[in-house]
C-alpha cells in the first residue's frame, strides 16, 4: 500500500515543522486480551510509574511541546489533553488504561510511553491519498465512543482520506474506521507536533509496531515519517 499524504497549504505555511509517522502492519489477530497484553501493560505501568511525576509531568519537554502546540490550535490542553498525556496522567494517578482489544491497548500503552499521541486504523477501510489540513465550518465527526457526531470549525486540524475524517489532531479518533476483532491489516499514525523531531516520532512507532507483534503478530510493511516541507 501506498502512503501518500498531502498537506493543507495553511498547515504548511503555519506549522512548517510538523510531521506525521506511519506504520503499516499486516496478518495481525486481535483479540479482546491474552497473556502477552496481560505481561506487557504490568511492565510498562510499571516503567512509567518508577520514570514520571504527575507534579511535574507539565515541565516535560514533550508534554511542554504538545500543549504548546494544543494552544497555536485554540484548545486548551488543560481541559482537552493531547492524548499520550492523557493516557499517562491517568495510570499516574493509580487508574488502568481502558481494556479494549490487544491491538488497542497496545498502541495505548506505547502512546503513553512515548507520549506521542497514536491513532490505529483497519488499513481495508481507508481510501488513501490522505491529507491534513484545517476542516471546513460545520463539518462533521463522529469519534468513537460518541453518542452524536460533533461539529467542526476551520482551526481544527484534521486527518482525512478521500472520504471521511479519520481524525481531529491529535485526540480523537473516527468510528468508522476503527480496529475490531475482524481486522486483519492496520495502519497506525503517530502525530507531531513544532519541537518533536523526525527521529522521536520515527522511534514511537517502531515501539508501537513491536508491541502489537508482541501481542498480537503481524508483520511491518513499512514506517515513514512524512512532513510538509520534504527534507
Amino acid at each position: 500500500m501506498q502512503i501518500p499524504v498531502l498537506w493543507g497549504s495553511q498547515i504548511s505555511k503555519k506549522f512548517p515543522e510538523l510531521a506525521i509517522c506511519i506504520g503499516i502492519i499486516n496478518n495481525v489477530h486481535v483479540e479482546k486480551e491474552n497473556e502477552q497484553i496481560q505481561e506487557l501493560r504490568k511492565a510498562i505501568y510499571k516503567e512509567v510509574r518508577t520514570k514520571y511525576n504527575i507534579e511535574t509531568l507539565k515541565d516535560n519537554p514533550t508534554v511542554r511541546a504538545y500543549r504548546d502546540f494544543y494552544w497555536n490550535l485554540d484548545i486548551d490542553p488543560t481541559k482537552t489533553r493531547p492524548s499520550g498525556e492523557a493516557l499517562l496522567r491517568r495510570v499516574l494517578h493509580g487508574k488502568e488504561l481502558p481494556r479494549i482489544s490487544t491491538v488497542v491497548d497496545a498502541y495505548n500503552l506505547a502512546s503513553m510511553k512515548t507520549i506521542i499521541p497514536i491513532s490505529g486504523f483497519d488499513k481495508d477501510r481507508l481510501n488513501p491519498p490522505f491529507q491534513i489540513s484545517c476542516a471546513k465550518n460545520g463539518e462533521t465527526f463522529r469519534g468513537i465512543g460518541m453518542n452524536k457526531p460533533m461539529t467542526l470549525t476551520d482551526k481544527m486540524l484534521v486527518l482525512a482520506d478521500q472520504k471521511q475524517i479519520l481524525c481531529v489532531y491529535p485526540y480523537r479518533d473516527s468510528d468508522h474506521a476503527k480496529i475490531t476483532k475482524q481486522t486483519r491489516n492496520l495502519l497506525i499514525v503517530g502525530y507531531g507536533a513544532p519541537g518533536i523531531t523526525e527521529a522521536k516520532l520515527k522511534d514511537a512507532l517502531e515501539t508501537t509496531i513491536s508491541y502489537i507483534e508482541q501481542v498480537s503478530d503481524g508483520k511491518t510493511e513499512t514506517i515513514k515519517v512524512f512532513s510538509p516541507v520534504p527534507k
